[in-house]
């Protein structure tokens, strides 16, 4: 894949990254490290995608003017290692490639063993539509080495980085080839594929048998020339067979496609006493002389015939894989919002649904003085609340979190505006008289600015504010917290109950107040006492309302043999 595709593919990842956090309803500051971390990730995935493409470009310095064919170049591209590389490519520096295209193919020149893998993964870079149609040639000439056991090391070198390169998911067809020298050249290939016992012979595009290509001889100098080749080749299979062919038959994933000997009149870097000389020895007991050919070429042909064996796979062009991958990125970021969406809407189907079921659980009341006028009360104000959050939602279209064709809070919206409807105040009037003046404290003065943990000093305050409280049966200390509109509902609603809460707590706390006697309230934002437009109004909404409501049952008295005082005095708080 390009570069230009790779990093788009990064950033098209990072787009639906922030996408699903603005889907996801995180809260300001997740949300917004989250973003952070995605815009890191993607600016450095962008950098390292552009220096390993650099430094896979660097590994593949061409000698001379060369340069790689054509993206769209579709012929096989044969990577070749091993002995006779400058019989087929000349003299080029060693950490140079070399490169020569024929009529049916590319040849690279690999000038180590070592260098197989950085030199696939850069042409693999650079062209990526390639990857179906590289191979790999390994040249195994018998006349270049004098030492068995070092030619055998080269061949497990060799096995060990083709099995490199195609852990990388290249499969890399292998052929292996074998020159040999002889006293009359022939420009015909011999070739074994797979299990094959007699050898094919290609020459002049035609592909015969060996018996065939020496019946078709000319004349009988031709004809017993071609004899004697043809031995020559079966003694050289024979060798390939016994030295060779064992190191690549203990890796079956190595096994060559097609093993193949061309003889040459010239072998430029054959050395005396060489491999196939001591062979010769040892089966025959004769010596190969192998003289050279007077006004023969040193150069080695190509093996342009056999390049018709190697397969070529074909592959999706790079923009098609980035278009499948960017599809496969989008569809999964689509089923997490799916998902998220759906559970958002199930989580405000039942919070709503279920303040429902607790305002139509409770019983009407008769009088004001009633403790289920005071939960019918505060059952109501959150359903107002709820209702003012679908009707936004229906007037305004319901946020990114809850749509995607997910949304059902309409389902709830028409019911829950009749409930508020039909809701009505008890129709006898609660004796006022007898009722005390609610006491009045302000947040600021007790917490601090979206907490719900007493100031140290707000000990003084509710001392002078509460010394009229005072806890007695029938009387239920109704305790009510309320906030300003500033930030979330559902948070400023939490909050002023955990506040009305802290109050409850250090009252119970210092009176040694029974549990029944207390009744906390959380209404939010949504009973102000002033205009929100204003910090004067807002600071006065901020507060927490304390009062006494007459209830039967209310502020039960323990037993005498509890071990508690049986109430406290109507001054019992100390401090």
């Amino acid at each position: 894949m390009t570069l230009t595709l790779t990093r788009g593919l990064w950033l098209w990842a990072g787009v639906l990254a922030l996408t699903l956090l603005m889907v996801i309803p995180f809260t300001g500051w997740i949300s917004e490290v989250a973003a952070l971390l995605v815009v890191i990730v993607v600016a450095w995935a962008w950098i390292r995608a552009g220096r390993r493409f650099a430094r896979q470009g660097q590994r593949l310095v061409l000698a001379g003017d060369t340069s790689l064919p054509p993206t769209a170049y579709r012929q096989p591209v044969v990577l070749v290692c091993g002995d006779g590389l400058t019989g087929l490519f000349g003299a080029v520096p060693a950490e140079q490639l070399a490169l020569r295209t024929t009529s049916q193919g590319c040849y690279v020149r690999i000038p180590s063993l070592e260098q197989l893998l950085p030199i696939t993964t850069g042409i693999q870079a650079l062209r990526p539509d390639w990857s179906g149609q590289l191979s790999v040639m390994f040249i195994a000439n018998p006349d270049e080495h004098s030492d068995a056991a070092e030619l055998a090391g080269q061949v497990r070198a060799f096995c060990n980085q083709i099995a490199l390169v195609r852990k990388r998911g290249i499969a890399l067809p292998l052929m292996l080839v074998s020159y040999l020298q002889a006293a009359k050249g022939e420009d015909a290939w011999f070739s074994w594929e797979g299990a094959q016992s007699n050898p094919l012979v290609r020459e002049a595009g035609a592909c015969v048998s060996l018996a065939d290509w020496q019946r078709q001889a000319s004349d009988s100098a031709t004809y017993a020339a071609r004899l004697c080749s043809g031995v020559q080749v079966s003694s050289a299979a024979t060798w390939l067979k016994e030295t060779l062919l064992p190191h690549f038959e203990t890796r079956d994933a190595h096994y060559p496609l097609a093993c193949t000997i061309t003889l040459v009149p010239v072998l430029p870097q054959r050395v005396t006493g060489n491999l196939w000389q001591q062979w010769l020895r040892d089966k025959v007991g004769l010596s190969d002389v192998g003289q050279f050919l007077v006004g023969s070429s040193s150069a080695l042909p190509f093996p342009d015939p056999l390049l018709n064996l190697l397969p070529l796979h074909a592959r999706r062009s790079p923009a098609l894989r980035a278009s499948a991958v960017a599809f496969w990125l989008f569809a999964v970021a689509g089923a997490v919002a799916l998902a998220s969406s759906a559970w958002q809407n199930n989580l405000l189907l039942r919070q709503t649904s279920d303040d429902l079921r607790r305002y139509t659980s409770i019983p009407l009341a008769e009088r004001h003085d009633q403790p289920e006028f005071i939960l019918r009360e505060s059952a109501v104000a959150v359903l107002r609340q709820d209702a003012m959050r679908l009707d936004d939602y229906y007037r305004q279209g319901e946020p990114l979190a809850l749509g995607l064709g997910l949304y059902r809070g309409e389902l709830l919206r028409l019911p829950l505006l009749e409930t508020i409807a039909s809701h009505r105040q008890p129709s006898q009037a609660p004796t006022l008289a007898k009722i005390p003046n609610p006491v009045r404290l302000d947040s600021l003065s007790l917490f601090g600015t979206g907490s719900a943990e007493l100031k140290p000093g707000s000990t003084k305050v509710l001392v002078n504010a509460l010394v009229n409280i005072k806890a007695q049966p029938g009387w239920l200390i109704v305790i009510a917290g309320h906030t300003d509109v500033t930030g979330n509902p559902e948070q400023n609603l939490e909050l002023s109950r955990a506040r009305a809460a802290s109050v409850r707590d250090w009252m119970q706390r210092m009176g040694d107040i029974s549990d029944s006697c207390f009744a906390v309230q959380g209404f939010g934002a949504s009973q102000p006492l002033a205009s929100n437009d204003t910090e004067l109004g807002r600071a006065a909404n901020r507060r927490v309302d304390i009062r006494l409501v007459p209830e039967v049952g209310a502020c039960v008295l323990p037993t005498a043999t509890s071990g508690r005082h049986p109430l406290p005095h109507p001054a019992a708080f100390k401090f």
